[in-house]
């Protein structure tokens, strides 16, 4: 093997003499001197990269690429991720990044991105001395302290990567000096002041990413001269004033990001036809836009995900919605959009997420919407829409999986329409509505639902059998009906299949008598919330709820439970959130559960516990209404417990 690999260098030199001579020439002294510098400041590299830089020909180090003929380094490439042909690994360098790195004036690329220890600052005179530069990867890192003013010299600059770090205060204006310059990624740090109005004159850049920061003032007004833009991402921050007009002059944008920001005023930018032909992504949610939604939308032909979620944006859906023949997912929530529902959205083909929840929408539904064969997921939730019955063509879109209609004044029995649905639905949200009588035995053949919601109803009788055929149910939320009988069957979902997926159970706000004895029976452990408050349980808490090692939520209180508390409680190591109050629990407060750890809400008050109360946290750590009404219960936080003589 040794000697393969000594005739292939061999024979390489040959036909190859600038290699050879690449891995027999000395360092550069400056760019050794910088590249032990580094080193040397590094304390710690769990790849075991920079253990291998020995003596002084640099050109062979890991991570290290020099010129040929001069021999400087142009390179250093010590990413964070090391990709094998099995898998991704993360390493880390702890140190700093030192000044000495700006010796290495022939380098062209840093890539450093992803070491997550790394910290220190961007030496300032990093413009005066890389001036070859092409590419600075500093992302993922943990450096911070300002963006030099001087990275505006680095001409030759295509890609600068610093996002996910704690760089603060302002981009520097110079940045608008960087003709070359292709990609821009600041994301997730600690920016502050103004977007400069220099950076529109980086005509071109490609992806501008700003968001996760502190950035204030408004929108460059000449951003549109940005021609090539494909991605810009301002989002989360503290932005003001209007979307400049200029926008539309992006002929190539495809992804355009300005959520989570304070924006205010109105959407203004005119969009005419062929503008913006390669728009794609086209994000300003979380903000504070006013006014209409611009009517000549539909003039943005490769638009395929639109969001202008929680804004202040008023008037109707312009019927040019229906142009957006590319469209897949349409996110309109949170504002104050009103009429109806065009019928030109019956035209959207590729539309597979609708969202139109809380805003002011007006009925009726447009029968056109039955065309949307593709839809899988619907929310029209709290609008202003007195639907009465679901809609029938709503039950017959073959490929919805989400359907979620809370608040939309849906009256009469559960809608039978579903019986015979041919789509697979995995959600079904009916709750706080007009519903009335009984949960009808056939819900048992929606068998992938994994969540269902039909609280704040009217609805009346006993859980169904059939339930327990919905082997696939996460989410159960039937609070605040007037349910009877046993909740047992709820219990009895997770038996009957290995694994088990419910994690939430809300049966609070009913007239249960019975069936909490099965709770932790079988192979519930993945429970996280489990609400059965205010309904009419007698008996006490089964000792297998110590067996519900996710539990995170447990809420008992105002039913009549007259027995002890059980010491298995203590296993729930997960518990966050306890609730029994205003029972009729009896008995002590069991040591075992000073093993509550995470316990952050405890309420014990109004039952008939007595003696002292476990001395140490979490339970002393309490105020005393967790443990009020409680007559003979004495100790921490409460008054000390009288000893008898």
């Amino acid at each position: 093997m040794v000697f393969h690999l000594v005739f292939f260098l061999l024979s390489f030199s040959f036909y190859c003499p600038a290699f050879a001579k690449n891995i027999s020439s000395p360092c550069n002294s400056n760019d050794l001197t910088a590249l032990l510098k580094f080193k040397s400041a590094i304390h710690l590299d769990t790849s075991e990269r920079l253990q291998k830089w020995v003596g002084k020909r640099c050109c062979n180090w890991v991570g290290i690429q020099c010129e040929n003929t001069t021999f400087r380094v142009t390179e250093i490439n010590l990413p964070g991720f090391i990709s094998t042909e099995d898998f991704i690994l993360q390493t880390k360098m702890e140190g700093v990044l030192t000044p000495s790195i700006t010796l290495l004036t022939s380098l062209e690329v840093l890539d450093l991105g992803g070491l997550i220890s790394l910290s220190g600052n961007i030496p300032k005179s990093i413009g005066s001395s890389l001036t070859n530069l092409r590419k600075l990867f500093l992302y993922g890192n943990n450096m911070s302290g300002e963006i030099p003013v001087s990275i505006g010299k680095l001409l030759k600059l295509e890609e600068i990567q610093l996002q996910e770090n704690r760089f603060y205060g302002p981009i520097p204006s110079s940045v608008g000096f960087l003709n070359n310059l292709q990609r821009l990624l600041l994301y997730s740090n600690q920016l502050s002041g103004f977007i400069p109005d220099t950076i529109s004159n980086l005509s071109n850049l490609v992806t501008l990413d700003l968001h996760d920061n502190a950035l204030n003032g408004s929108i460059p007004k000449n951003i549109g001269y940005l021609r090539f833009l494909k991605d810009l991402d301002l989002s989360n921050n503290h932005l003001s004033g209007e979307i400049p007009a200029s926008v539309t002059n992006l002929t190539t944008i495809s992804t355009i990001y300005f959520d989570s920001n304070f924006l205010q005023g109105k959407i203004s930018f005119p969009v005419n036809t062929g503008d913006m032909p390669s728009l794609g992504f086209l994000r300003l949610q979380n903000n504070q836009l006013t006014g209409n939604i611009p009517s000549n939308f539909g003039h943005l032909s490769s638009l395929k995900r639109l969001s202008l979620v929680n804004n202040k944006l008023e008037g109707s859906i312009p019927s040019s919605f229906g142009d957006l023949s590319s469209l897949s997912e349409l996110y309109l929530d949170g504002n104050r959009i009103s009429g109806s529902i065009p019928k030109s959205i019956g035209k959207l083909s590729n539309l597979i997420l609708l969202t139109l929840s809380h805003n002011m929408i007006q009925e009726p539904l447009p029968q056109e919407m039955s065309m949307l064969n593709n839809l899988q997921i619907l929310d029209l939730s709290f609008n202003r829409l007195t639907l009465q019955s679901f809609p029938k063509w709503l039950a017959q879109l073959p490929s919805l999986s989400r359907v979620l209609l809370e608040g939309c004044g849906i009256q009469g029995e559960f809608p039978q329409v579903l019986r015979a649905t041919p789509s697979a639905l995995q959600e079904l949200d009916l709750s706080e509505n007009s519903l009335t009588g009984n949960i009808p035995a056939w819900v048992g053949k929606l068998t992938e639902l994994y969540s269902l919601n039909l609280s704040r109803n009217f609805l009346i009788s006993e859980i169904p059998d059939t339930i327990t055929n919905l082997h696939n149910l996460g989410i159960i939320d039937l609070h605040s009906n007037n349910l009877t009988g046993s909740m047992a069957k709820v219990f009895q979902l997770d038996t009957r299949f290995s694994g088990g997926s419910l994690t939430y159970i809300d049966l609070s706000d009913n007239s249960f008598s019975s069936g909490h004895e099965n709770i932790g029976i079988g192979s519930q452990t993945g429970i996280q919330l489990l609400n059965i408050s205010h309904n009419f349980l007698k008996s006490g808490l089964p000792t297998s709820i110590g067996k519900l090692g996710s539990l995170k939520t447990l809420d008992f209180s105002s039913n009549q439970l007259n027995s002890t508390l059980p010491e298995s409680l203590g296993n729930a190591t997960s518990l966050e959130i306890l609730k029994l109050q205003r029972n009729y629990i009896n008995g002590q407060i069991p040591s075992e559960f000073l093993k509550l750890r995470k316990l952050k809400y405890l309420d014990l008050s109004d039952n008939l516990l007595k003696g002292q109360i476990p001395n140490g946290k979490p339970l002393s750590s309490f105020p005393p209404s967790s443990y009020s009404g409680n007559r003979g219960l004495c100790g921490k936080p409460l008054p000390l417990c009288k000893i008898l003589h």
